[in-house]
């Protein structure tokens, strides 16, 4: 189960998140690709129509639940040792806190990953492209980074590429995954320091 002291965001209504909590609990019971928001309306006793509110498709439900990892992430900046890290050590608190929110559901989030990137669902992979992006920027305001013109362009890029793989890392890595996934980023975040990204 997740964290719903992580979960309820302004974004989110109670009805979103009960939807979303279900489609999660049938993800682990059958599996992602199997999931429908049929069976969701008929476990949860509310007609489509309801549903349709909140998710126009499934694929908006995983959109959701990356959505509650941005949030976990962003509240990171409470932290009373927050604001006094480097930048190089807030992306590592923030990188971690979105991987740890869906610690939970680890492998099923995989599946979800999965299912954005088989062949036949080029929208999904554009979306999923626009999505990294959104929270790349997201990072980059936490890390309070200034970057201008071409450096902020090798900045986005390099971040992108090290979120992404991080995520990769922490997604196949055998338990403990978060250990795995530490030290890939660790290693990235100095490599980014000796590019001199993180300004």
């Amino acid at each position: 189960m997740m964290n719903k002291s992580n979960a309820v965001t302004t974004e989110h209504s109670d009805q979103a998140l009960r939807i979303l909590l279900q489609a999660m609990q049938q993800g682990e019971e059958v599996g992602w690709e199997a999931v429908r928001l049929r069976d969701i309306s008929d476990r949860l006793n509310i007609p489509l129509s309801e549903i349709k509110l909140y998710f126009q498709q499934k694929d908006d439900v995983v959109d959701a639940w990356f959505d509650l990892a941005d949030h976990a992430m962003l509240a990171c900046q409470q932290r009373p040792d927050f604001e006094h890290s480097s930048a190089q050590e807030k992306l590592k608190i923030a990188i971690l806190h979105w991987l740890n929110a869906m610690a939970a559901h680890r492998k099923l989030t995989k599946q979800m990953l999965y299912y954005k990137l088989e062949p036949g669902h080029i929208h999904l992979q554009a979306a999923a492209l626009l999505r990294l992006s959104r929270t790349v920027q997201w990072l980059r305001e936490l890390a309070d980074l200034k970057a201008k013109n071409l450096k902020r362009i090798e900045q986005e890029l390099f971040l992108s590429s090290l979120f992404s793989s991080t995520f990769i890392c922490w997604l196949q890595a055998k338990d403990p995954a978060q250990q795995a996934a530490t030290k890939w980023l660790e290693s990235g975040l100095k490599l980014g320091r000796w590019r001199q990204l993180w300004h």
